[in-house]
């Protein structure tokens, strides 16, 4: 056999592995009870989800607010009230006459850093988005929270001009994803010339930020992207991700949890760094939802706020 020949058969042979994992990825992606990974207190790894713990008779009673963890969402507004950091809104150019809203905080530190970029929830730029944005800062990283629905809302406004949380959540998903990458972009060439910044951005994305974080791997300007219980890009664009991925995700929150062997199968294919952690016991939300599902969101919590930092001080020194 020529080596051209051998060439296209191995190309064949590559290309035929990719369509069977997505097919096979995308049939247990449909099914909200599969299970995929296994526990190592977090979960990581092929092997299975855990059956739910046992009811624990005592009731969790959620503890005094830990300052090095992110706030709960009841936590969030005493936090912004009493942090001595510098927190501003800014209007980042979105487009001829179009802008988009965004709370940015600082760190009290004398050099550049690095910076990340928050992608809300579906309930979008909240008092706990800000919160964490708050946290991050005090961690020594300049956070940029956009408003993504900004523009969207009644009299051209955002978040806050909409009357109720239900209003929001539709706002949000009638964004669509192209749409959503004009408006990270957007983000992108402002956080690229933060004169505190030193030009490195890394995404963390929540619920559906989550898996536009996702999603936004692809950027080549990208220095890596966090997803808290966020789904992964579709087979057409998973395998143009080209910034290391780490995944926090709810151990029964299987409608995400379902997804992640199809990412880690697709990614491990081109060899993209992937890691992906899953909490026994907890839902989803959990970073935000502290109190919920008797302690086990916030043990979720104690164990991937670190994991996250390890990994933002990685990428962005």
């Amino acid at each position: 056999m020529s080596i051209a020949t051998r060439s296209r058969v191995n190309r064949v042979a590559v290309a035929a592995a990719l369509v069977a994992l997505a097919c096979a990825g995308a049939a247990r992606a449909q099914q909200a009870d599969s299970t995929h990974m296994h526990v190592d207190g977090a979960m990581r790894g092929a092997g299975a989800v855990p059956a739910a713990a046992p009811a624990d008779t005592h009731a969790f009673v959620m503890p005094a607010r830990d300052p090095h963890l992110p706030p709960a969402e009841d936590q969030a507004k005493a936090q912004l009230d009493a942090s001595p950091r510098h927190g501003e809104f800014v209007d980042i150019p979105h487009g001829p006459g179009k802008k988009i809203r965004a709370w940015v905080v600082y760190p009290e530190q004398h050099d550049q850093v690095g910076i990340v970029l928050l992608i809300h929830e579906i309930y979008g730029l909240s008092d706990w988005i800000r919160g964490v944005a708050d946290q991050l800062a005090d961690e020594g990283f300049i956070a940029i929270a956009p408003d993504f629905i900004s523009g969207m809302g009644p009299g051209g406004g955002g978040t806050d001009s909409v009357a109720s949380r239900d209003g929001v959540v539709k706002l949000v998903m009638a964004l669509d994803k192209d749409e959503m990458r004009r408006r990270l972009d957007d983000v992108m060439r402002y956080a690229a010339h933060v004169p505190a910044g030193n030009r490195k951005v890394v995404t963390m994305g929540f619920c559906w930020g989550g898996g536009r974080s996702f999603d936004y791997a692809i950027s080549p300007r990208l220095s890596g992207a966090i997803v808290f219980y966020g789904v992964p890009p579709d087979t057409a664009s998973i395998t143009r991700v080209k910034a290391p991925v780490i995944g926090f995700y709810g151990g029964d929150d299987a409608r995400v949890t379902s997804t992640v062997e199809f990412a880690r199968g697709m990614l491990g294919m081109i060899r993209q760094p992937y890691d992906p952690h899953i909490f026994a016991g907890a839902g989803h939300g959990f970073l935000r939802q502290q109190s919920g599902r008797n302690g086990a969101n916030y043990r979720a919590t104690q164990q991937a706020w670190p994991l996250a930092l390890a990994f933002l001080r990685t990428q962005l020194k």
